[in-house]
Formats: C-alpha cells, sequence, structure tokens
C-alpha cells in the first residue's frame, strides 16, 4: 500500500522581470517543513498503535459548547502541509484508548501550487462523542463510517454542539497561515495578544470599524500559534457574523457591489471585503456554509474593480489617488482567492499587482528617486487634491499592509521580485520610518508612555525628501501616539531581517525588533481606545515571531 504521508524531515537592489512559480514550493516553505514537519518522534505517520502511543501532535481536544449529552455532532477542521494526504479515505479518528470512531471525512481545500500540487490541503471530520479526547491518524483506510452532514447541522442556534481543537504543533506545521511557530511559554508577544483579547473578545456588532483589517482572520491566526479554544470561538463566531453581512444579490461593481459588506451600509468600501477568513474557516472549523464559488467571485470581482474606488492599477502620476491599505488588502485577498480556489485568472491578478507595486516602488512617477518606499501624496490621501505644502512620503503603519500581502503572494508564487521590494522597504523604514528619540520631548513627546523609554514609534507620516518641519506637522495633527501601529510593524522589520543577505543590514532590524518588543507591555495592550487596535496590530504581525527567529537571509537560501 502507497504510504500516504510524505516523509518527515525529507528533507535573491535591483528589480526582475516577473516570473512564474517553479513546479516546487518556494525554497523557504520546504525549509520550514524541514524544521516543523519533524513530527516522527511524535508519531506523526505510522500505523495503528496503542493508547499509549497515540501521537500527541495530533491530538483533538473536544469541548461541550451549546450542545446536550454524549454523542455531540463534532466538526473538525484538519489543515494537512503539502503532501501529506492523497486520499481522504486515510484518516480516521480513534478516541484516548486507540479505538476507531466512526468519522465521515471530506476534502475541503487542495494545494494549488509546487509538486505537491493537487494533494489535500484540509479535511473536514466529522464525528459523534462526548467531551474529550480524540486523535487523527493518517495510517490506513478508514473503516468506521460516518454519513458527514451540513456544518450548520451541529449548531444549537449560533453556536456549535461541540467546539474541537488541534495542537498548535500541528497547525502550524500545516502552514494554512504560512509558517508560524508555536507560541512560547512567556513569550511576551503572546501574552500581548492575550491581554488584547480581554477587552477585544466580545463581539463588536454595533461598531463597524471594528471589523476593519479584519477581525475573524486575526483571531484565526491567533489560534493556530495557541490552539486555544477561546481563539477559535471567537473567530467562528467572528466569522459567521461577518458573512452574514455579505452582499449576494447583484453584479460586483459599484452602485450595487455585491461582495461587499453591508452592516457598515457603505458595500462599495473595499476595504471591508476579506476572503482570508473564508479559507481559514474552511480549513480550522471545516465550515463550507458561508460561501460558495459565485460569492468568492463577486468578492475577488469586487477587489478587481475596486469598488468606489475605482478601478485599481498602477500608480503613473504623482496625483493618482493611493493607500497602501488598499493596495496591500487587495493584494492580500486576491492570493486568498487564488489559494481557495486555484483559478488562474487570480494568478494572474497577483502577477499584475505585484508588478504595479514593484513599478512604483523602483520608478516612481513623481522623478524624485528611488528610495525603498511606495512614496505618494499626503494631499490626495487627504482628499486635498492640488492643496499647498504638500508632503511626498509614506504611511509606515499602512505600509504593513503591502508587506503582508507581499509575504503572502511569495509563499504562493515565488516571485523573485519580491524578496528585494520587502527588504527595500525595511531599509526605507529603518532610515526613515522612525522617529528620533531626540525629538520626543515636550511639547512634542507623542509617544504612549505605557512601553517605557526604550518605546519606539514610528512616523504617522514619513518621508525621505520631506524636511523634519514638515513631518512634526503632520504628526501634530494627526500622529499623537501614532507608537500605538508599533506592534504591526514588527512584520516589515522581521520580514527584511529574512530576506537581508548583508549580514550589517539584518543585525540592523535585529536590534530595531528587539527595540519592537518593548510595545508588546501589558500596559500598551490594555489600551482599547479603538476596537479595530486589534485587528491592526495582529493580523500578520505572528508570523513575525517565525522569521525573526531564522537565520538571517534564510528566505533567499537555495
Amino acid at each position: 500500500m502507497r504510504q500516504a504521508i510524505a516523509t518527515p524531515g525529507r528533507r535573491r537592489r535591483h528589480w526582475h522581470e516577473p516570473e512564474r512559480a517553479p513546479p516546487s514550493l518556494s525554497r523557504h516553505v520546504l525549509v520550514v517543513l524541514g524544521l516543523l514537519l519533524g513530527l516522527a518522534a511524535m508519531g506523526w505517520s505510522g500505523h495503528a498503535r496503542s493508547a499509549d502511543r497515540l501521537p500527541d501532535a495530533q491530538r483533538i481536544e473536544v469541548v461541550r459548547m451549546a450542545g446536550q449529552g454524549d454523542a455531540l455532532p463534532v466538526s473538525v477542521g484538519i489543515p494537512l502541509p503539502p503532501g501529506a494526504l492523497h486520499d481522504a479515505a486515510m484518516l480516521r479518528i480513534v478516541d484516548a484508548k486507540g479505538i476507531d470512531v466512526p468519522a465521515a471525512v471530506t476534502p475541503m481545500l487542495t494545494w494549488h501550487v509546487g509538486k505537491e500540487k493537487g494533494t489535500l490541503r484540509a479535511v473536514r471530520a466529522q464525528f459523534r462523542g462526548a467531551p474529550g479526547r480524540y486523535y487523527f491518524l493518517v495510517d490506513t483506510k478508514r473503516t468506521a463510517a460516518l454519513e458527514p452532514w451540513p456544518y450548520a447541522k451541529g449548531l444549537v442556534g449560533e453556536r456549535p454542539a461541540a467546539l474541537a481543537t488541534l495542537t498548535p504543533e500541528w497547525l502550524t506545521a500545516s502552514l494554512i497561515a504560512g509558517p508560524q511557530s508555536v507560541a512560547r511559554r512567556g513569550e511576551a508577544y503572546a501574552g500581548y495578544v492575550d491581554a488584547q483579547f480581554k477587552w477585544a473578545k466580545d463581539m463588536p456588532v454595533k461598531d463597524s470599524t471594528a471589523w476593519l483589517f479584519d477581525r475573524p482572520s486575526t483571531l484565526f491566526k491567533a489560534y493556530v500559534r495557541t490552539g486555544r479554544a477561546d481563539y477559535l470561538e471567537a473567530a467562528e463566531e467572528s466569522y459567521r457574523w461577518y458573512m452574514k453581512g455579505i452582499r449576494r444579490e447583484g453584479i460586483a461593481a459599484s452602485p450595487v457591489c455585491a461582495g461587499g459588506w453591508l452592516p457598515d451600509e457603505k458595500p462599495c468600501d473595499v476595504k471591508y471585503v476579506y476572503i482570508e477568513p473564508i479559507l481559514l474557516a474552511v480549513a480550522l472549523t471545516g465550515d463550507d456554509g458561508m460561501h460558495d464559488a459565485v460569492l468568492v467571485e463577486k468578492m475577488a470581482t469586487l477587489w478587481n474593480n475596486g469598488g468606489w474606488n475605482g478601478e485599481p492599477g498602477p500608480y503613473r502620476h504623482p496625483d493618482d489617488y493611493f493607500t497602501e491599505r488598499l493596495a496591500g488588502l487587495g493584494l492580500l485577498e486576491t492570493v486568498a482567492a487564488y489559494e481557495l480556489t486555484g483559478d488562474e485568472t487570480y494568478r494572474e491578478r497577483i502577477d499584475a499587482r505585484v508588478g504595479w507595486l514593484q513599478a512604483h516602488q523602483a520608478s516612481n512617477p513623481d522623478g524624485l528617486g528611488d528610495d525603498g518606499s511606495w512614496r505618494n501624496s499626503w494631499n490626495v490621501h487627504e482628499n486635498d487634491r492640488g492643496g499647498k505644502d504638500d508632503v511626498r512620503g509614506a504611511s509606515p503603519w499602512m505600509s504593513e499592509n503591502i508587506i503582508d500581502g507581499l509575504w503572502h503572494a511569495w509563499l504562493v508564487t515565488s516571485d523573485r521580485r519580491i524578496p528585494d521590494m520587502i527588504l527595500g522597504f525595511g531599509l526605507y523604514l529603518e532610515r526613515y520610518g522612525w522617529i528620533d528619540p531626540k525629538l520626543l520631548v515636550s511639547p512634542h513627546d507623542w509617544r504612549n508612555g505605557c512601553s517605557g523609554p526604550d518605546g519606539q514609534i514610528a512616523w504617522y507620516w514619513s518621508s525621505s525628501k520631506a524636511d523634519v518641519k514638515a513631518l512634526m506637522k503632520i504628526q501634530e495633527s494627526e500622529g499623537w501616539y501614532s507608537d500605538g501601529h508599533t506592534v504591526e510593524l514588527g512584520l516589515p522589520v522581521a520580514a527584511a531581517y529574512y530576506f537581508a543577505h548583508d549580514a550589517a543590514q539584518a543585525a540592523l532590524f535585529k536590534k530595531r525588533f528587539d527595540a519592537i518588543e518593548n510595545s508588546y507591555a501589558p500596559a500598551c495592550a490594555a489600551i482599547s481606545d479603538t476596537l479595530r487596535r486589534f485587528n491592526w496590530n495582529n493580523r500578520g504581525a505572528g508570523v513575525a515571531q517565525w522569521m525573526i527567529r531564522q537565520t538571517p537571509g534564510a528566505g533567499r537560501a537555495p
């Protein structure tokens, strides 16, 4: 019988022309597999075994939520690394004694890139049982069968009858959210997320801005690094509420904007359109009842049309409207659409969006040269086109969205342009993004004292061309306590470190990241002045904890 498990441990400042993905996964992902899939010692492959030899990394913990009795309907999403599973019939569920439990296992996602293309990326396992510990095994064909049921049938009202979690060891190794590290005991960043969750866990149904920057994905990713049931419960609840607000009828263009989000009464505002949580919900809960292919197409098409912002495209003129947020989120959600469907249309749109960003960064039409940012107009950004005293520059914290999008695009394309783009912005941020501590004196101490004397703060609007007085004027007007965005800036710093080919540059990024860790202070996490802070801080920041612990420049390793 063919082994169904991949053998554990099996174990590029110029811009280049577009390159399609090679037949294998990008090089750094193969390294991840070698490092994170060292689960053999925990029994991640092999045949049936006695109860005392069940693989701990493949543990399923079932907790009662709204269900009654000891035959709870359990649905659990099981994400899978590339090549781990070819046939859903080869995955079975056993109880804590190693006895087979009748189960239904349904393919949910497949891998669309690399030489393991076509293998399963996620399945949904369903079984009935009491709260407690179970395991999934991939060794022999499942014989204890059960008829599957629609995911919604396992809900009692709006809550699941039972909630099933996996271990963070398995979740991070699965690459469902890209490479991640398990949150270590006592980790400062994990403690920051936990402290924020204390005020962010309640459903913000009355504040539409609380969903900006994608609350469901933020929670799902917190679950991936920790395996915590409360994160998963909040993620699922947020996901289902969010998806119920998506307009499904009509065309995906203004003024109808099918695929847009209705609770803010602005369905054409694409910055509220998120496809990534669909991917994560399908993989981590097995919930496939909140979307279909038509809806995903409408959401992706709305991003392609631009909603009320107009059709996106290259930055061709200094007075073009541009925000780093729209550019980054548009790329990120296009990548998610491709990961979810494998549709080559989305793959082509990824290439186009990366090309727009590469050209903007390398050949800015304002003629002021290349500084590594996506330099644009402060006045146009503030809807003051043609206003006096414009400041050509970039928003450090909004640019984090571009880095997040580029990182996800790199994971599925291995596009050779991306590492230099990420490194270029990292160098810009280091040179021009952070406020010199010498400027932080009364009455201009814009930094919140919660992170202590070593807390970092970036300009609300930065520039390599404008003088400090112009930047200070904007900071005084808009940027007080812009260090509330410092946590997410760990991503561009760590990503630049990951792609840095120069040891001195890597050392600068590592030093900056170590300083950013001051902003993980519990007193900073307690600040809840705007509910969307939880999302903007954490949607992309978790992977930085993995990146900064790799060898400098590991992303360029052969």
